[in-house]
């Protein structure tokens, strides 16, 4: 299984590192018996799994029960867990009590969204034995704020703000990093400064690793077009197709045959 020393390491050696999410088990068990990396169990399940307009409604029961339901679907990939919204901007401690039941549910790592009035607590979920995965640029927790989901660091001003969290989060103990909705000449910048590896979503080619919605490379999700994903598979096409070969077999009375009847 890989764990954290092996995501330094991968981007040491300039092998670049595979995510993708998943919220439940039948997933799980594919991508388990892929070759992907690692797999994070973003609060995007919220509007995947659960039809919400953003991630604002995720809530730790939420992340624990599909934590735990791709848990029991993976063998031997490094799991992450998203910190839901606000959950690790209580303090500390509230924090920790976010972190408990979602490691108990199976996750290796947390990840969490953002670092500036939080840093005493990344510094805390680190130093209790918890790896810490940090997140800027696009943070989707603080898309009220951000008035949308726009591109992150456009201008030097905040460029360098971003190099500056992100080099924070490393100091603060954080053993990876993803860059969401940056340029790539940011994030690439970005890249060369850490040690940790960054892993980008819309970030550009030169980011150490890359995550994507799983359903969304897939091809399940038909709405939704950013510049930065490419889908590996026309999901809404092929299962749309089956379900229709289905409903016409049934109706033709040509399913279930005779070697698919009991006797």
């Amino acid at each position: 299984m890989t764990s954290i020393h092996d995501f330094r390491k991968m981007k040491e050696d300039g092998r670049k590192i595979s995510m993708v999410t998943a919220y439940d088990f039948a997933m799980a068990r594919i991508v388990d018996a892929s070759e992907v990396d690692c797999v994070l169990v973003g609060d995007s399940c919220a509007m995947v799994m659960h039809g919400f307009p953003s991630t604002v409604h995720a809530t730790t029961e939420m992340m624990v029960t599909h934590v735990a339901a791709v848990a029991r679907g993976l063998s031997g990939k490094f799991l992450v867990a998203d910190m839901p919204f606000l959950s690790f901007r209580k303090g500390p401690a509230a924090a920790l009590e976010c972190v408990d039941p979602l490691m108990k549910a199976g996750a290796h790592a947390v990840k969490l969204e953002g670092v500036r009035g939080h840093e005493a607590t990344v510094e805390q979920i680190v130093r209790s034995g918890v790896p810490v995965m940090g997140h800027i640029g696009l943070t989707p927790q603080s898309i009220h704020q951000l008035g949308g989901f726009k591109v992150q660091g456009r201008d030097e001003e905040t460029a360098n703000e971003l190099l500056a969290q992100a080099v924070l989060l490393e100091k603060l103990g954080c053993f990876s990093l993803v860059l969401e909705c940056v340029p790539s000449t940011v994030a690439a910048r970005i890249t060369r400064e850490l040690r940790i590896p960054t892993i980008g979503i819309g970030a550009g080619p030169d980011t150490d690793g890359q995550v994507l919605v799983l359903q969304d490379l897939l091809g399940m999700n038909g709405d939704f077009r950013p510049r930065f994903l490419r889908r590996f598979f026309d999901g809404d096409e092929q299962l749309r197709a089956a379900l229709n070969r289905y409903h016409s077999e049934v109706t033709a009375g040509t399913f279930p045959s005779g070697n698919e009847s009991y006797l």
